[in-house]
C-alpha cells in the first residue's frame, strides 16, 4: 500500500459523517488546511461540524454560504470559508484569505465528497505532504474495516 495513497471512507449517515470530521479535528495541528469540495448536499457542512466537535467549538456551525467566512473559537480557531458562490479561483485573491493563512500551504488535505444516497457519502482523503500522510495513517487503522485506498 502507498503511504500517500488517497482513502476513500464510506458513511451512511449524518453521525458517521461527523464522526469522521471530530477524527479530523481532534488530529488537527496549528496550521493545518482541510480543502474540502463537494456539490451541494454532499456533507461538507456535516463534516466541517465534526471537525469543529474535535477542535472543541461549543458554538454551532453552520455553512457560511451567504458570509463566505466564518471563524469558530476552540482548541485551535476553525476557519470556515465558503468558496461555492465564486465564478473564478482568482476572485479568492481578491478575498485576502492569504492573510488567514499567511500564504497558501503546500501540504494540505484535499477531502473530497460525493452524495451517493440518501445518507451515504463517499469521502475521499487527499493527502498532499508529509503531515497529512502521518494523519492519514491513524485513519486507516480506525477505519480499516469499512474503508480502502483509493487508485
Amino acid at each position: 500500500m502507498n503511504a500517500d495513497a488517497p482513502l476513500d471512507i464510506i458513511t451512511r449517515s449524518p453521525q458517521e459523517t461527523q464522526a469522521l470530521g471530530e477524527a479530523l479535528g481532534v488530529a488537527a495541528q496549528p496550521g493545518d488546511l482541510f480543502l474540502l469540495s463537494g456539490p451541494l448536499g454532499a456533507g461538507k457542512t456535516c463534516l466541517v461540524q465534526g471537525i469543529a466537535r474535535g477542535l472543541g467549538v461549543r458554538e454551532p456551525v453552520r455553512s457560511p454560504t451567504f458570509v463566505l467566512a466564518t471563524h469558530h473559537p476552540g482548541r485551535l480557531t476553525l476557519f470556515h470559508i465558503d468558496l461555492y458562490r465564486l465564478d473564478n479561483p482568482l476572485e479568492a485573491e481578491d478575498l485576502g484569505l492569504d492573510d488567514y493563512m499567511e500564504g497558501f500551504p503546500r501540504e494540505r488535505l484535499l477531502v473530497e465528497l460525493e452524495h451517493l444516497g440518501p445518507e451515504e457519502r463517499r469521502i475521499r482523503l487527499r493527502p498532499q505532504g508529509k503531515r497529512y500522510v502521518a494523519l492519514l495513517q491513524g485513519l486507516r487503522g480506525r477505519y480499516a474495516p469499512q474503508a480502502r485506498d483509493a487508485r
